[in-house]
């Protein structure tokens, strides 16, 4: 598959091949989903809990005699019947993650890729690096790409004046290759790739 390499200004700065193990393959929304379920299932809190019935802040008294009152026997006011009692198996923090194969990891990452490019939404960039990396100038040159909401992947690290420059700009978010990962790919309208990110994807993913 091959497709023209943009520059930052619009300009065209010749073509690239791609791999087709990263961007040729059918995407599969079956691998998609069970790599985003296990990145939001790893990210989510699981800070959630109840006060039990010994955690019930309550003096521990009887609340009334046993007999006589006509009323059922009760001993204790934490019980769960009452308000404000404890609460009977509620929600105690705990981690939501799963385990997830690094193959199959590593496989959802290609067909996220290959997604991108067979909706027309892959765009492949010859560098970030900006004569004067200033965040009025960087928004002017979005506008005129068309980016909205786009994921920028550069190489190993990412430019820091890029970086800098974007940090500001709704919509532009920047990673280096190691943070590549389906559910920012997959959210985003546009993938931009730079020609070092994509030397070190197919180093990341061979």
């Amino acid at each position: 598959m091959k497709l023209d390499v943009l520059k930052l200004d619009g300009g065209k700065a010749g073509s690239v091949d791609l791999n087709d193990d990263l961007f040729g393959l059918d995407p599969r929304a079956d691998i998609l989903h069970r790599v985003v379920r296990w990145q939001r299932a790893k990210a989510q809190a699981g800070t959630h809990s109840t006060l039990t019935r010994a955690e019930v802040s309550y003096s521990t008294k009887k609340i009334y005699r046993q007999k006589g009152t006509g009323g059922a026997r009760h001993g204790s006011r934490k019980a769960p019947i009452f308000r404000k009692g404890g609460v009977v198996k509620g929600p105690t923090p705990r981690s939501h993650a799963h385990d997830l194969p690094k193959k199959v990891r590593a496989l959802g990452l290609r067909h996220a890729l290959s997604a991108k490019a067979k909706a027309g939404e892959l765009i492949i960039l010859d560098t970030l690096v900006m004569a004067e990396a200033k965040t009025a100038i960087l928004a002017k040159q979005a506008k005129e790409l068309g980016w909205k909401r786009v994921l920028i992947i550069d190489g190993v690290a990412v430019d820091q004046g890029f970086a800098l420059a974007a940090r500001n700009i709704e919509g532009i978010d920047v990673l280096p290759t190691m943070g590549a990962n389906v559910y920012d790919i997959l959210k985003r309208d546009q993938l931009v790739i730079t020609k070092a990110g994509l030397e070190a994807l197919e180093a990341r993913l061979k």
